[in-house]
C-alpha cells in the first residue's frame, strides 16, 4: 500500500477567533457534551483533510474549499503548496448578521 504524504493544516486568526465565539456560544446554549464534540469533529476534519486536500469542493470564483462537517459546521480552507490553511470556522444555525 502506498503511503500518503500528509499536508500541515494551519489555522488563521480569523478561523481561531470562530473557533472561539463557536465555543462561547455553545457553552451558553448548550452543553459540554456539544463543546467537546465540535472540538472532535475538528480533530477528525484535519486528520482526513490531512490526507485527502482535495476531499471537498473548491469555488470557481475565490478557490476556498468548503467542508460540511455537519449540519451545523463549516470550515473553509485553502491550499498552497503543501500547505491547508483553514480560512474561516461557521456555525451555520447562526444568523446572516453573525457570519463572516
Amino acid at each position: 500500500m502506498v503511503e500518503r504524504k500528509k499536508w500541515e493544516v494551519d489555522y488563521s486568526t480569523q478561523s481561531l477567533k470562530n473557533a472561539q465565539e463557536i465555543v462561547f456560544y455553545l457553552g451558553t446554549k448548550f452543553s459540554q457534551k456539544e463543546i467537546d464534540k465540535f472540538y472532535r469533529s475538528l480533530e477528525d476534519f484535519e486528520k482526513i483533510i490531512g490526507l485527502y486536500p482535495t476531499l471537498y469542493p473548491e469555488s470557481t470564483k475565490n478557490h476556498i474549499r468548503r467542508a460540511v462537517l455537519s449540519r451545523v459546521l463549516s470550515v473553509y480552507y485553502t491550499l498552497k503548496r503543501d500547505r491547508i490553511t483553514v480560512v474561516a470556522i461557521l456555525d451555520n444555525r447562526w444568523e446572516e448578521e453573525h457570519r463572516i
